[in-house]
């Protein structure tokens, strides 16, 4: 028994309910989600507990790929402080470039079939590849003109007798020759220039006092704000305080209270995950494209395609086949070939790898119209924006200068500890007021008990619709990981290593898996919404 418990006290057995706690809390569950079932939670909150469970069990290894996709920014900073001080090893497929350069110091490169190993942070990672580059250039520069000597070399004297000795050692030369191989170019270097557009007014958004409420919960109020024509302001703050919401109060989606105005002669694209479901199925990527590029882009279709990861025999695949990402990639360029002059961008980065960033971040950099983007890359948002507006606590707080200068003005290093700082000044403030904090608890609930019967009625048919499509997806789901387990199966015996039926059943089964995961996904928020409401 005392072995046991001192086994027991040394895997920290006193102290796990407080590691649990710890855990959830950073990753941004509230004490009262601690006993809900995980069955009522959308599919991005359900990843957050899949990333809790295993950073629990505290492995000797954690492989993790793309973990910050369903986080905020203020999880995103738990995160990197977790890793950096608790993990033991951590394997981490990510496309943001602050959370790697915060967690990794060794940087492994996947290109032209092989393995590169840099022992340094990603920013570093970066210097040492250009000059790679450089030097790959330099050395097969030089190898085709050594090349390019000895065939002239074997041409001219093919056909002499007294040269036959020095022109057949200068063909088992050439047929030694190692070819160097550059690596691929970098398509940061495609730039993308928005299509003319009209010039819109002054002001293309203007709040006055605007307000949303699903039943008795207030998301925001008392929000009032002006953009400026040609402006890039940033929307930040934790999940569910109302970013993309007012996103879609500007966009005329939702209904609210309190007088919001667009502005005259405002064109605006809009980019959100649901954009992707409105591509047409039956065009090709390609099509898609060439369809609404004009001038000068239109001789540049496949350089942007591979910009965005479409490149070579991609862009001949049909809409219809591609996974939630990779439709919302290709609703993201469509989008940005368009001619507008407000762009409004919620969560722009998800999908797109470190060099597609680079060409979108540029193209808004270089962009004369106006953007909203709500964003939690950190890196993405680095000197693009100019303006940060901070969604907590039911307001919404303005904040000159760029993303950095709004963590600067708090004195914190992460946005996370300022908006923390924010919400702790505000706990201070009403401390002493039991009727003030009494009335935000009540504030914060959703009660459905003061729907009409009518109303409550509607609001459980629409409960159980939902609650069927997302059952039903499960089911496919679950009926294609069946399969997948079978064609593994199969696949590891030696007979089967080259029968190409089943790798491209395979193939095509694992398509299918990732869009309708996504699809589940999607279909949970919707269901956690509809409860919301």
């Amino acid at each position: 028994f005392t072995q046991e418990h001192d086994r027991y006290m040394m895997m920290g057995g006193e102290n796990y309910e407080a590691e649990i706690e710890r855990t959830l809390s950073g990753l941004g569950f509230t004490r009262e989600d601690f006993d809900r079932p995980t069955r009522e939670f959308s599919g991005g909150w359900r990843m957050r507990i899949e990333l809790a469970k295993i950073l629990l069990q505290k492995p000797d290894v954690l492989l993790l790929d793309e973990p910050t996709n369903h986080l905020d920014i203020e999880s995103i900073q738990w995160l990197e402080q977790f890793l950096a001080q608790s993990a033991k090893a951590v394997v981490l497929v990510s496309h943001d470039r602050a959370f790697i350069n915060n967690v990794t110091n060794r940087t492994l490169e996947i290109t032209c079939g092989r393995v590169e190993d840099y022992k340094v942070k990603y920013d570093e990672y970066v210097v040492l590849r250009a000059e790679r580059r450089e030097q790959q250039l330099r050395a097969y520069e030089n190898q085709q003109k050594e090349i390019a000597d000895i065939k002239d070399f074997i041409e001219r004297f093919r056909y002499k007798p007294t040269k036959a000795v020095q022109v057949q050692s200068r063909i088992k030369q050439l047929e030694k020759i190692v070819p160097i191989e550059v690596d691929e170019v970098d398509t940061k270097q495609m730039h993308l220039k928005f299509p003319p557009c009209l010039r819109s007014g002054d002001y293309p958004v203007i709040c006055d006092e605007v307000r949303k409420d699903y039943g008795d919960h207030t998301v925001f109020d008392h929000v009032t704000l002006t953009i400026k024509r040609g402006e890039k302001v940033a929307f930040v703050g934790k999940n569910g305080e109302g970013k993309s919401t007012l996103v879609k109060c500007i966009m005329g989606e939702i209904p609210f209270t309190g007088n919001l105005k667009i502005g005259h002669n405002v064109q605006i694209g809009y980019f959100a995950q649901n954009q992707a479901q409105l591509l047409d199925e039956k065009l090709t990527i390609f099509q898609t494209i060439d369809n609404v590029a004009t001038g000068e882009m239109r001789l540049k279709v496949n350089d942007l395609l591979g910009a965005f990861m479409f490149g070579g025999e991609t862009s001949e695949k049909y809409v219809k086949v591609l996974s939630g990402g990779e439709r919302s990639r290709l609703a993201m360029i469509k989008l940005l070939l368009e001619p507008v002059n407000l762009l409004i961008l919620d969560e722009p980065t998800n999908h797109l790898d470190m060099q597609s960033k680079d060409v979108l971040k540029e193209a808004i950099k270089a962009f004369d119209g106006t953007a909203i983007i709500v964003s939690h890359d950190r890196e993405f948002l680095d000197g693009l924006v100019d303006k940060v507006y901070e969604f907590a606590g039911g307001k919404v707080r303005e904040h000159l200068g760029g993303i950095y200068d709004y963590l600067r003005a708090h004195n914190a290093e992460s946005i996370s500890q300022a908006l923390a700082n924010q919400v702790g000044s505000q706990n201070m403030s009403s401390a002493g007021s039991p009727s003030s904090s009494s009335s935000s608890a009540e504030s914060s609930e959703v009660s459905s008990g003061k729907l009409s019967y009518a109303e409550h009625k509607e609001q459980q048919k629409k409960i159980r619709k939902a609650e069927k499509a997302v059952k039903e997806c499960e089911t496919k789901i679950e009926k294609l990981e069946t399969r997948k387990a079978e064609i593994d199966a199969l696949l590891m015996k030696p007979e089967n290593a080259t029968n190409m039926e089943l790798v491209t059943e395979y193939t095509e089964l694992m398509k299918s898996l990732d869009e309708e995961n996504e699809n589940w996904m999607m279909l949970s928020e919707e269901l956690e919404e509809i409860k919301n409401s």
